[in-house]
C-alpha cells in the first residue's frame, strides 16, 4: 500500500470520526432515525400484520424491509450534514489543509454506515424479541450482511449527492422522503403479487426489491436465484454513479 492511499484512508477516517462528534452534537436526529424504523416495524406487525397473509409469521416477512428503511431514514443524516459543510466555511479550511473533496464526503459516508449499523443491529434486536427467527447458514449470514452493507455505502454516497445538490440542509433532509417511499413499492412489506397490474414492472425491477428478496431468502435459508448478483449490481451501479456524480459536484460548488 503506497503512502498516498494511506493518507487517504487516515485522512477518510478522521473525518469519519469528525462526523460521529457531530452526531453526538445533534442527538435529536440520530434518535429519530434508529427509533423511527422500530416504530414502524411494530406499527406494521401489531397493526396490519393480522390483516396481511404472507405465508409465514409477518414479522418474519417484513424485517428485511424494515432493515432498508433504517438504511434510508439513516442515509438523510449524511445529506444534511454535507449540505452544512457546503453551506458553511468549513469546506475552505479543509482545502487550506490539502484535505480533497472525496475524503471529507468519505467521512460522512463512513460515519453514516456507523450509524447505520447501531441501528440496524437495534432493528434486529427488537424483531428477535417479538419473533423473528432467522435459520441462515454462516455464510448465508455473511452474505446477507456483505449485501446489506453495500446498499448502505451505496445510498449514503447517493445521500451525499443529494447533500451537494441541495441548496440548504432543510432541503437536504428532505431526502429521507425518497428513501422512505422506495421500499414500499417492493416486496418489503406485501408480496408484489397482490399489487394492481400496472405497479408489477417498477415493484419487480427497482433496486430495493432484489436487496429485500436476497436479505429474506438468505437470513431466513429459502431459494434466492439470481436476487443476490442482481442486488449486488444494482448497489456497484449506484455506488459507482454516486462516486462520479459526487466528485463533478463537489469541484463545481467549490469552484
Amino acid at each position: 500500500m503506497s503512502d498516498t492511499v494511506r493518507y487517504a484512508m487516515a485522512q477518510s477516517l478522521t473525518m469519519a470520526g469528525r462526523g460521529i462528534r457531530l452526531s453526538r452534537r445533534n442527538p435529536d436526529a440520530v434518535i429519530t432515525s434508529m427509533m423511527l424504523p422500530i416504530m414502524l416495524m411494530l406499527i406494521f406487525v401489531y397493526f396490519f400484520g393480522g390483516a396481511i397473509d404472507t405465508g409465514t409469521e409477518y414479522v418474519t416477512y417484513v424485517v428485511p424491509g424494515v432493515l432498508l428503511l433504517c438504511a434510508g431514514f439513516g442515509s438523510a443524516t449524511t445529506a444534511v450534514g454535507v449540505s452544512e459543510d457546503m453551506k458553511g466555511g468549513i469546506i475552505d479550511r479543509f482545502r487550506s489543509l490539502d484535505i480533497g473533496g472525496t475524503t471529507i464526503l468519505a467521512g460522512h459516508v463512513v460515519a453514516s454506515t456507523a450509524r447505520n449499523l447501531v441501528s440496524t443491529a437495534l432493528v434486529l434486536g427488537v424483531a428477535f424479541l417479538i419473533g423473528f427467527r432467522p435459520s441462515a447458514t454462516l455464510p448465508a449470514a455473511l452474505a446477507a450482511a456483505g449485501i446489506l452493507v453495500g446498499f448502505i455505502v451505496a445510498v449514503s454516497w447517493l445521500s451525499a449527492v443529494a447533500g451537494l445538490l441541495a441548496k440548504s440542509p432543510e432541503a437536504a433532509g428532505g431526502f429521507t422522503f425518497f428513501m422512505m417511499f422506495l421500499p414500499y413499492p417492493s416486496s418489503a412489506f406485501v408480496p408484489i403479487d397482490t399489487m394492481p397490474d400496472w405497479l408489477h414492472g417498477f415493484a419487480d425491477h427497482q433496486p430495493v426489491t432484489p436487496v429485500i428478496e436476497s436479505l429474506r431468502g438468505l437470513l431466513l435459508g429459502l431459494p434466492v436465484g439470481s436476487a443476490p448478483w442482481i442486488a449486488s449490481a444494482w448497489c456497484a451501479g449506484i455506488l459507482a454513479v454516486a462516486l462520479g456524480l459526487s466528485g463533478v459536484l463537489f469541484k463545481a460548488r467549490t469552484a
